[in-house]
């Protein structure tokens, strides 16, 4: 009989109450977990005197470590949660097989991830497979293709019923299919939906009678994605979602950090709300050029007198840099976290603070955090000379409504709605440089 597991939901930065007698087994490996957790960032447990608390921070979704279970959710849920995830990463409008717009609220951010990728799987089944001629090498029968005489002649030129042959069947076995199915096979193996999951397992039978099984890993992905093109350009909300999936496993995809082997599947929330705004603003700022991780190269470098291992200063690199005429207008920093409910945290203020005296005109940096709270607004920090008494800079605590910016990017709303409020979220009540 399986032991008793207990859960534990939170939403993203909060903290959750004590979990009175109860504690983490005394195992080595779920030890060293909960310290790289903490250690990235990710997720932070502790084990008190009487019990077990936990503390959430960007990352979402849900973790079981021996016989507790952790479940961060997103503040935002619903429709406006799966409208902006498929605003963000270029996803189709397609109706979530048995999920009614009521039941969307009870989903997780992966459920709603699974959802979208069983669609997206439906669709493409039902649409017809990609095919492509595919090279095979086999002894047959009735020869195909061109007659292998090397392979003939090394195997000694018996006389055989078969022949070796070279030939190009028309075939669905290709990367890319393969991918798909070794994604479907991920999300079900991930799913704690039983209808989803008997879903999954219909498409995974359908792509089984003709397509290989292959181990799904970051190379896979690779391969699939240099064959994309403009004939496979259906399959590419199928490939994000697999690799959002992948990455919420904790693999890397990227090669920036170690990757960290999650007892189940955490989410990165900072990363959606950067690439949501990027793809927002990028598309209306009306004659601006977005510059994502825009380095700000010359800001500072060691003097080359005093620089005896002769080693480089990193280059301060906020997420956006908006420009005019290749003039600086703007530079603003994605930060998911609710400020308007939660403290500015020292080492944010200090970012942004090398990215406003970086300018030599303008002199200030915006931060753009979440929030639902309708009543948030603009905070200014200002950055003053304490020697001469003159201000040198500011910096801007700007909300991103998620529930108004889920308004602008659906079909319904006019490209002058979302030219404005792209114009709130870079400028605010300032008046765009000329």
């Amino acid at each position: 009989m399986s032991a008793t597991v207990t859960s534990i939901r939170v939403k993203e930065w909060e903290t959750g109450g004590t979990l009175t007698g109860v504690f983490l087994p005394e195992d080595a490996r779920i030890t060293q977990t909960v310290k790289e957790l903490s250690r990235a960032g990710m997720l932070h447990i502790e084990e008190l005197r009487h019990g077990t608390r936990v503390r959430a921070s960007s990352w979402v979704g849900r973790i079981t470590l021996g016989d507790l279970q952790v479940t961060v959710e997103p503040k935002i849920t619903g429709m406006p949660l799966l409208r902006l995830v498929r605003y963000a990463y270029g996803l189709r409008n397609l109706s979530l097989i048995g999920v009614s717009s009521y039941d969307l609220s009870a989903y997780t951010f992966l459920d709603l991830l699974i959802h979208q990728l069983a669609a997206e799987a439906e669709e493409l089944i039902r649409r017809g497979l990609r095919r492509e001629y595919v090279r095979r090498d086999a002894y047959l029968t009735i020869p195909q293709g061109r007659l292998d005489l090397h392979r003939y002649i090394r195997g000694g030129a018996t006389p055989t019923a078969t022949l070796p042959c070279t030939f190009h069947p028309c075939s669905e076995d290709t990367v890319i299919n393969q991918a798909l199915l070794a994604g479907l096979r991920l999300a079900r193996h991930i799913s704690a939906d039983p209808a989803l999951r008997a879903l999954l397992a219909n498409h995974c039978r359908l792509l089984e009678e003709e397509i290989t099984s292959v181990h799904l890993d970051t190379r896979m992905l690779q391969r699939a994605r240099r064959r994309m093109s403009r004939l496979t350009v259906a399959y590419e909300p199928a490939l994000t979602l697999i690799e959002l999936l992948m990455g919420a496993q904790g693999v890397n995809l990227e090669g920036e950090a170690e990757a960290i082997n999650v007892p189940g599947f955490l989410f990165d929330m900072n990363r959606f709300f950067q690439t949501l705004l990027s793809r927002f603003l990028s598309e209306n700022l009306q004659g601006c050029q977005v510059r994502d991780e825009h380095r700000l190269l010359g800001m500072m470098a060691y003097d080359p007198r005093y620089n005896p291992r002769r080693r480089p200063v990193s280059a301060p690199r906020p997420d956006f840099v908006v420009l005019k005429a290749n003039k600086t207008v703007a530079v603003l920093d994605a930060k998911y976290r609710d400020l308007w409910e939660n403290p500015l945290p020292r080492n944010m203020l200090y970012q942004l603070v090398i990215y406003a005296l970086s300018q030599q005109e303008r002199r200030i940096a915006t931060i753009l955090y979440p929030t639902l709270d309708s009543n948030a607004a603009d905070a200014h920090i200002v950055i003053n000379d304490t020697v001469e008494g003159r201000r040198t800079g500011r910096v801007i605590l700007r909300p991103v409504n998620m529930n108004a910016l889920a308004e602008r990017v659906a079909e319904a709303s006019s490209a002058h709605e979302r030219s404005l409020f792209a114009d709130m979220l870079a400028f605010g009540k300032e008046i765009r440089a000329a």
